[in-house]
């Protein structure tokens, strides 16, 4: 028995419907009781990037194409540490069905091996007891069932069957779950999804979900017209915003051939490649030319012509140039000078500090909606810069930054800040004289000196580290890690700055959230003034930010 590609295509809908319906139970198992973008949040949004894409191919595909087509937009579309993990292993289906019409058991098993590996590969410092173990010990047995397997259902029931037990047993590698009474969220995500795609081998059909408020937004384009009109003061030299994709033929030519005949005939030129695609965008007075060229590289798919002289006669008033799952305009251009930045921001007031410190791209995001890989591509590929360094302000963005500099056409370096104060930091020890060795050098030397608080709120009920923690109640956050719980966010502030100022202190720095009003901050200020400013400098700034109260620096 073998799998078509059809079912391929329809298990994998099934698994994303599925997420979708579990995401706030998975979310549920999150130990840290901080609001955040959630695992199974960001499983949900990742599969759902994928889910619109496959639900375009006919029934007559192979498993190669459907397995290509989920892992190119489970990449795009991946959001935080689980939704890039998750991509990653699905990226095992599209390595191992790359020739394949039909797969079998052993086609099954190696796609599993594969997807292991890279997810394992993508991850710094791999923790055991988490998704990363689930698939692991899956695929193993995978492996040691596939050569006598011939009954794909069977077959795939048995995996399963082992990774659930195998979810039941990260309470006793991780000590954090085992004090929280749950299983890992990842893991149980995987179990859920892998359950889901088993609907569809035994013939019982897609687990359907259909709830519209719940479809995650579709990732970041190559849409230009919201902020490249705002930029025609005068004469529109070329006239149409040309866009498509190439799937590309085996064994094309480099994407730069192609990069330069569109140089040639347009501007604001953006060739963006990965091992299947190229994605085109173009302002020409011949589109057709810039489609014809592309078809020496492989098919066209999705292309769009807009003429921009109608657009700009009824654009209004341009939006901020920025990149979100939200809002999709950014300018497109070509590099234009040596370095260039993307910080990851959230709050007008932060936004503007990364803006005002030299970012030339902000991507709107942070805790409790982590940018996709797309959204932080779309900002890399707006930056008009050879070498783009990247600020991702949040540990659970990195792993999507790191995944978008692999798909971008210009060199990128992914600094891993893991909060604001330390982005802002990195940034202001940017010294445009310096080779890049030493750039990055002194930029990682200056983030890790900066400590960090923040003040925020308990989600959920809990218990984390020995500590009841009930839903609304005040998290004093320490470089990261829970240090008290209060009932009150100045004092708990204050609190906080005592703890984290020592004797080599300079700089304290209140970033003020959007739910504190300007007395209230002022108070903290000036309390905070009256206990150290004799001998170090306090500043107060607005930022806006969601979810933090407040965000503390001490240099």
């Amino acid at each position: 028995m073998t799998v078509s590609g059809k079912i391929l295509r329809d298990a994998f809908i099934s698994a994303a419907n599925c997420i979708a319906a579990n995401k706030k139970d998975i979310d549920a198992l999150n130990v840290f009781p901080v609001p955040d973008g959630d695992t199974g949040t960001n499983m949900s949004m990742t599969l759902g990037s994928a889910k619109t894409e496959l639900e375009r191919l006919d029934d007559g595909i192979g498993v190669n194409e459907a397995a290509k087509v989920m892992s190119g937009a489970l990449l795009r579309g991946a959001r935080g540490n689980s939704g890039v993990i998750t991509s990653l292993l699905f990226k095992g289906y599209d390595k191992a069905f790359k020739d394949l019409k039909e797969a079998d058991c052993r086609d099954i098993a190696r796609a599993l091996e594969l997807g292991v590996e890279r997810a394992y590969k993508a991850v710094m410092k791999p923790t055991e007891g988490t998704i990363l173990t689930v698939a692991r010990l899956a695929s193993v047995k995978a492996k040691e069932l596939c050569e006598s397997a011939d009954d794909i259902a069977v077959f795939w029931d048995e995996i399963c069957a082992e990774a659930e037990r195998v979810l039941e047993t990260t309470p006793d590698l991780l000590p954090t779950l085992k004090k929280a009474g749950v299983v890992d969220a990842g893991g149980k995500g995987l179990c859920l999804l892998m359950r889901a795609m088993g609907e569809v081998f035994h013939g019982r059909g897609i687990v359907e979900y259909d709830d519209p408020a719940s479809k995650p937004a579709e990732p970041v384009t190559v849409e230009t017209f919201a902020s490249v009109v705002g930029s025609f003061d005068g004469e529109i030299t070329y006239t149409y915003c040309t866009e498509y994709i190439v799937r590309k033929d085996p064994g094309c030519e480099s994407s730069l051939k192609l990069r330069a005949y569109l140089e040639s005939i347009g501007d604001c030129v953006v060739v963006v490649e990965d091992d299947e695609i190229i994605k085109v965008h173009v302002h020409t007075n011949n589109p057709g030319k810039a489609i014809e060229k592309a078809l020496e590289f492989g098919s066209i798919n999705l292309p769009k012509i807009e003429n921009m002289r109608y657009q700009h006669e009824a654009a209004k008033k341009p939006e901020k140039v920025t990149v979100s799952s939200s809002n999709k305009a950014y300018v497109a251009v070509p590099p234009e000078k040596t370095y260039g930045f993307v910080a990851v921001a959230a709050g007008d007031g932060v936004e503007n500090m990364f803006r005002d410190a030299g970012a030339d791209c902000i991507v709107k995001g942070g805790q409790t909606m982590n940018p996709s890989t797309q959204d932080i591509l779309a900002a890399i590929q707006a930056t008009p810069a050879e070498t783009v360094f990247v600020l991702p302000n949040n540990k659970n963005i990195i792993m999507a930054a790191e995944q978008a500099a692999k798909l971008a056409d210009r060199k990128v370096c992914v600094l891993q800040t893991l909060t604001v104060p330390q982005g802002l930091s990195a940034l202001l020890a940017f010294d445009p004289e310096a080779d890049f060795n030493s750039m990055r050098s002194d930029m990682t030397k200056a983030f890790e000196r900066v400590k960090t608080g923040q003040i925020t709120f308990a989600a959920r009920d809990s218990e984390f580290d020995g500590q009841k923690i009930k839903n609304g109640e005040i998290l004093a956050l320490e470089n990261g890690r829970l240090s008290f719980v209060d009932t009150e966010a100045n004092r708990a502030a204050y609190k906080l700055i005592k703890k984290l100022v020592d004797g080599d202190s300079e700089f304290i720095t209140i970033i003020v959230g959007e739910d504190i009003d300007d007395a209230t901050a002022e108070a903290l200020r000036a309390r905070v003034a009256e206990k150290f400013g004799a001998r170090m400098d306090v500043n107060c700034i607005r930022g806006d930010q969601p979810v933090y109260y407040y965000i503390l620096s001490v240099e």
